[in-house]
């Protein structure tokens, strides 16, 4: 793996002309926007990057942003792989490989998720203090490379405990009421049953999605930080009565779209 994310990295710093990414940004579905305003960007479509896979959700444009966010140098997925496209975890989890190993210490993880926790609404940002594994497979299984992390990495803390009060200092300031949670995640591509979405919420899960949890497991292994935020798109299964839908996931956060992106860049802004 190691040759596969040096090629891909040469490929994109041959891009850059010595720019440096310090901070990795990862944009949910309908969340891409944020990539929009990025400063001086540099825009690589994920089919034209050795290794990457490529995009087929609606939703996620598919493209590297890399450039100026509120005077930090970023990189951000506009659009990010799921399991259930068929890929493998080490496919879903390649790009937070290649931020590595282009010099990000810091990664902002965003997605739509269900609600889980009744006293959630829809177009709520969450916070994501812990997540729940119930994909049934982990992107470190297989033979370790101790060059890129740990045999064994620890995930007491897979959220940054410095990064979520800062989050949290950020909402305050700009005065956006923020929930603060556990975030579920299954494979897809199915929404979940009612009853699974009872069991789920016993086990302590605050809002349910299919992604996510692939790539804070390999940025732990790295060595990166990570900050977690959940739009809650939609209130999952059984809790209202009605049908789920991606449409109404990607309008969701279409309306909660102006507070998700003050809320990042004021979080950016605030990172050492």
């Amino acid at each position: 793996m190691i040759e596969q994310i040096n090629e891909t990295k040469s490929y994109i710093e041959q891009q850059l002309n010595d720019f440096k990414p310090d901070i990795g940004l990862i944009l949910g579905s309908g969340l891409g926007i944020l990539a929009d305003e990025i400063e001086n960007p540099t825009t690589i479509a994920y089919k034209e990057i050795p290794h990457f896979p490529t995009s087929t959700v609606s939703g996620h444009k598919g493209q590297l942003v890399i450039g100026n966010l509120q005077g930090k140098n970023v990189i951000a997925m506009q659009g990010r792989f799921h399991y259930y496209e068929g890929y493998e975890m080490n496919q879903v989890t390649f790009p937070v490989r290649v931020m590595k190993a282009l010099g990000v210490e810091k990664l902002v993880v965003t997605n739509a998720a269900g609600g889980i926790n009744e006293s959630f609404n829809p177009g709520d940002l969450m916070i994501i203090n812990d997540h729940i594994n119930m994909m049934g497979d982990n992107p470190l299984i297989g033979p370790n490379d101790d060059d890129l992390g740990p045999r064994f990495p620890d995930m007491s803390q897979a959220y940054n405990r410095e990064l979520i009060q800062l989050a949290k200092q950020c909402g305050e300031d700009l005065n956006l009421e923020l929930r603060e949670g556990v975030y579920v995640g299954n494979t897809g591509p199915t929404y979940e049953t009612g009853s699974e979405v009872k069991m789920l919420r016993t086990l302590g899960g605050d809002a349910v999605g299919m992604s996510t949890v692939p790539e804070v497991i390999v940025a732990n292994h790295a060595g990166i930080d990570v900050l977690g935020i959940s739009c809650i798109s939609n209130m999952a299964a059984g809790i209202l009565d009605q049908p789920l839908s991606h449409d109404e996931v990607i309008e969701t956060t279409e309306k909660v779209r102006e507070d998700f992106i003050k809320l990042v860049r004021h979080v950016v802004e605030k990172m050492n």
